[in-house]
């Protein structure tokens, strides 16, 4: 793949995103809490979250790696962030659950796969390959140090969350309760706005094409998801606080 097919195929991909965030708008992803079985052969929810999380981490560790261009210190840096979140997201968090009873569609696993797939490629492809590098002037660059805090402050909040979540799924009856503490006073999904926060950090911290597709692929996700969330609360909880917005505090 040249340079010129590759930039094509990003600006396809964003394309593609755009056109599809009013179909996820639409529809309610039926996995976790929205789980229903008439979307065909069911997995276990734990295999489910590892075998569509993983193809992203090993794609992108094997293109930016394979690619001819040499790993300077920065691209280093943005290939350790890349590797911890999705180390985590793939592994650590699954493990972490207690979801050992519950399923999910085949069809999304599959869906999630592709989309890691390609996710995970073009972005180890664009530091293996595309990049012509970052001097180490670039710690330095506004750019870097604005994304940086974007990322951790989003790292951190997403990690808080979700350990909230986990606290709140071991200690309820049938695993859901209202979350409290953290961003929770202000949204109900958090750990959504987080990695949000994370890969729009990640985006201008590298500056590349990228980057960019994957946090627009990010809030694309996301963002649906949180209002289905947020309905859902809202829907079995009687009492569940009504200044509380969905995903962007004080916002959406």
């Amino acid at each position: 793949m040249n340079n010129e097919q590759y930039y094509l195929l990003l600006k396809i991909w964003i394309a593609f995103a755009i056109i599809l965030f009013p179909v996820l708008l639409s529809i309610t992803a039926p996995y976790g809490r929205h789980s229903r079985k008439d979307w065909g052969p069911m997995i276990p929810n734990r295999l489910g979250w590892m075998i569509m999380e993983l193809p992203s981490l090993v794609m992108f560790i094997v293109f930016f790696l394979a690619g001819p261009n040499p790993v300077y210190f920065v691209t280093l840096i943005f290939f350790l962030l890349y590797t911890i979140h999705y180390s985590n997201r793939a592994i650590i968090f699954p493990l972490r659950t207690r979801t050992s009873q519950k399923l999910m569609p085949l069809i999304i696993a599959v869906f999630a796969i592709f989309f890691n797939l390609v996710n995970g490629f073009i972005n180890g492809y664009y530091f293996g390959t595309v990049s012509g590098g970052y001097d180490i002037e670039w710690l330095y660059d506004i750019r870097f140090i604005v994304g940086g805090l974007l990322f951790f402050m989003g790292m951190a909040i997403n990690l808080k969350s979700d350990n909230v979540l986990l606290a709140l799924r071991h200690s309820s009856r049938n695993g859901y309760s209202i979350p409290t503490g953290g961003l929770f006073k202000y949204i109900s999904c958090p750990n959504f706005f987080g990695e949000i926060l994370e890969w729009t950090g990640f985006a201008i911290m590298t500056w590349s094409p990228a980057a960019l597709a994957f946090a627009v692929w990010t809030i694309v996700n996301l963002v649906p998801r949180a209002l289905d969330h947020h309905r859902w609360y809202r829907g079995n909880f009687s009492d569940y606080p009504p200044e509380r917005k969905a995903v962007i505090p004080f916002v959406i």
